[in-house]
């Protein structure tokens, strides 16, 4: 053969193996699922959360380091809806929060709506140096929403809200706040009705106003009667520097790795389990070499990773 055959023969073989290298490479870099044991790091335990004043049986206290708004809490233990979808028919009628100052606000509900949560959530969403404060609040006769409030001036009051469902006992549940579509601010990223074929949206808060980024159906973070509501994770697991979001399924035996992608909300990766995730356990490591550790139903952990 010509030389110059030769040459190229043995390009298009290097070629080819190289390729295939790269292939066997990302498939054996497949997320993927196994037993395994907490890291020491995770298994450190946090520091008990201070009860909230006048809240519920196991309602927590919400901290902020920064801005006006550094404490919040429910109170006002009712049992008016009676959808016990959190295991108990007590639920919250009231908000407080406690500003820098120490100076306490508090919001009543009318007798038609209730908190359906444990703990708010607090967060900047919108980078202007308030805090935001990030609810479940639910219509006796028309379901759940995630309502929003802050402080104008002296007063608590509500600053922006997803609308209820629009109808009684749907109830939906906060599963991160994160940077998830790039925009250098927080979004708000919820299932809702988790228990019966549950959609994942995604929420933007600016200017005053939450307007819908995406939405994606096939999803679940909570098992009904379960005080647990933190069942998916979000960091930057494809090591893009980008926030990603993993979240069981709708039947939760299944986690699905969403992000947005040109815009567009898609799953990037799925992973079977054999039994149902109970709780998000934390993440060890950084990027795609982090290790993400589950509970399942069946008492056993799982470790999430590449």
């Amino acid at each position: 053969m010509h030389p110059l055959g030769h040459f190229f023969l043995k390009t298009i073989i290097t070629a080819f193996l190289v390729s295939f290298a790269i292939g066997s490479s990302a498939a054996a870099r497949e997320w993927q699922a196994q037993p395994a044991q907490l890291p020491t790091a995770l298994k450190a335990p946090t520091p008990a959360g201070k009860k909230a004043p006048g809240g519920l049986p196991d309602g927590g206290i919400a901290t902020h380091q920064t801005g006006d708004i550094r404490s919040a809490w429910y109170e006002s233990p009712t049992g008016r809806y009676q959808h016990a979808i959190l295991g108990d028919a007590i639920e919250a009628g009231a908000l407080a929060v406690k500003t820098a100052d120490g100076t306490t606000h508090r919001l009543d509900l009318p007798q038609s709506e209730v908190f359906e949560d444990l703990t708010p959530r607090l967060a900047d969403l919108d980078g202007d140096g308030t805090v935001e404060v990030v609810t479940l609040r639910s219509s006796l006769s028309d379901g759940g929403s995630v309502t929003i409030y802050g402080l104008s001036g002296a007063r608590l009051v509500e600053k922006a809200s997803t609308g209820f469902i629009g109808r009684t006992n749907r109830w939906l549940n906060v599963a991160a706040i994160a940077d998830l579509a790039g925009k250098g601010r927080k979004q708000i990223a919820y299932v809702q009705t988790p228990h019966i074929g549950g959609t994942l949206f995604i929420y933007d808060y600016w200017n005053g106003k939450l307007s819908r980024l995406a939405s994606l159906p096939g999803f679940s973070n909570h098992a009904i009667g379960s005080r647990e509501l933190d069942l998916a994770a979000a960091g930057d697991w494809l090591g893009n520097g980008k926030t990603s979001l993993m979240i069981p399924s709708d039947g939760r035996t299944q986690l699905h790795l969403v992000a947005f992608q040109n815009g567009t909300l898609a799953k990037k990766a799925t992973v079977s389990l054999p039994h149902r995730v109970a709780k998000y356990m934390g993440a060890h490591g950084t990027g795609p070499d982090s290790k993400l550790f589950f509970l399942l139903d069946n008492g056993r952990i799982y470790k999430i990773a590449r």
